[in-house]
């Protein structure tokens, strides 16, 4: 008996021995450009491209890396990486352990789930890549500081990345030294940044999604970066914010939301930038702005709903809260519009006085709503006898210009939001029976 479990054992371990040293030496003797087809099953081991290869997934072909190294490294230029399903990295952050590490350039990476991986797809020092549709899923047993990226750029440019999909892992991108990549169409839920990004110039993000965050973007040192038609939403948690900007210069951030977050905007020393047509919605603070920020323009923006419109550090700054004597749309403007051309007749002070000493006391945040902070607010108005900010909207808008999110861009309900709002609909219920009941 014991004879025949040894046999057994010995033939499957052969078996995945065999699996992976066939698929392995199918892609080596394949010749340049060929396409090697992976048939339905597990292959167990790491897999290297030292050619120009198309590896095309047929069914449910899994790769199962040893947990040692990365799953796939491709070596050669124009590889292609297509339905597979990737697990097991190795472990190490230093050694870039990944689902797929790409060190060459021109490669397409399409249609793949990747499970239990440290990084996802790293570009190391790889340029003019493709890649897209991709599941990317981290370690979620991990402390959020012991994942890896699900994309990381490092020295990497000219790259499409578009409608993948991260999740539970450190941040969703990672960009360092990476210029003129365009990202777009891509959903990032679940972890620390949804973008964390350092000394990268000329990127463009148009119609992502970072929900559920502890912050959505951390944008420094960089230049020349458009945000357009993204979704910055419920990104909470300590010290979180819907987008970070730290030494930045010329970005034109244009049409997105950012709403439900601690934070709207951050802004230090942000220089020459553009803020149009955005919906700034429901967040605790919805721009908290540093003196050493200039020369930047906010223009037919939607501020709806914030707690704080404005937290500033320092005494002033020269924002311009128009463009073409037009503002911005203020949802507790308090003015008229007696000529009835979407222009308030009176200016817009965007920040009141307690928010002013807010922004300089920060311990005093704890008391932001309290009465008292709402009487110094109205006292201030009626008769302002402080010297706050010059912070002003000269012509705030009286209609909120029309903007839809896109419905690509929508947030889906989850089951335990549907569980909620009916848990929340069946106390409403009982409470409105019990008074009834209580009546006199």
């Amino acid at each position: 008996m014991k004879k025949m479990l040894f046999l057994l054992l010995l033939s499957q371990v052969t078996a995945a021995a065999f699996a992976v040293n066939t698929l392995q030496a199918q892609i080596d003797a394949a010749k340049p450009g060929e396409t090697v087809r992976v048939l339905a099953g597990t292959y167990t081991g790491e897999i290297v491209l030292r050619k120009k290869i198309a590896l095309m997934g047929v069914g449910r072909a899994v790769l199962l890396g040893s947990g040692k190294g990365s799953v796939i490294t491709v070596q050669a230029d124009g590889c292609t990486i297509q339905g597979l399903v990737i697990r097991h990295s190795g472990q190490d952050l230093q050694n870039e352990d990944s689902g797929i590490l790409l060190k060459s350039n021109r490669n397409r990476v399409e249609n793949n789930d990747l499970q239990d991986i440290l990084f996802g797809i790293y570009l190391f020092h790889s340029s003019g890549n493709v890649i897209t549709g991709n599941r990317v899923r981290g370690r979620p047993e991990l402390e959020q500081g012991e994942r890896g990226s699900g994309i990381h750029l490092w020295n990497s440019s000219g790259n499409k990345i578009e409608g993948n999909t991260v999740w539970d892992a450190r941040d969703g991108f990672f960009m360092q030294n990476s210029e003129s990549n365009y990202i777009a169409n891509n959903r990032i839920f679940d972890l620390r940044y949804g973008i964390h990004y350092m000394f990268s110039d000329s990127n463009t993000f148009v119609g992502n999604t970072f929900t559920n965050n502890v912050a959505g973007a951390a944008i420094m040192y960089s230049k020349d970066i458009i945000l357009r038609q993204n979704l910055f939403l419920h990104n909470r948690g300590y010290s979180s914010f819907g987008i970070l900007f730290q030494e930045c210069d010329q970005c034109v951030v244009e049409e997105n939301w950012i709403v439900d977050n601690v934070t709207g905007l951050f802004m230090e020393a942000l220089r020459h930038s553009v803020f149009r047509r955005n919906v700034i919605a429901e967040n605790d603070v919805a721009i908290q702005m540093f003196a050493s920020s200039s020369d930047n323009v906010f223009a037919a923006n939607h501020f709806v709903d914030n707690l704080s419109p404005i937290e500033l550090i320092g005494r002033k700054t020269d924002t311009r809260w128009e463009e073409n004597g037009k503002g911005n749309f203020w949802s507790d403007y308090d003015g008229y519009d007696l000529d009835e051309d979407g222009i308030g007749d009176i200016s817009n002070r965007i920040q009141n006085v307690f928010e002013y000493m807010e922004g300089n006391h920060p311990r005093l945040r704890i008391y932001l709503y309290s009465p008292a902070a709402t009487a110094i607010s109205a006292a201030e108005k009626a008769f302002p006898i402080v010297e706050s900010s010059t912070e002003i909207d000269a012509h705030p808008l009286t209609r909120a210009p029309k903007l839809q999110m896109p419905s690509d861009l929508s947030p889906k309900p989850s089951p335990f939001s549907a569980s909620l709002g009916f848990f929340s609909l069946c106390i409403t219920a009982v409470s409105g029976f019990v008074f009834w009941r209580s009546r006199p």
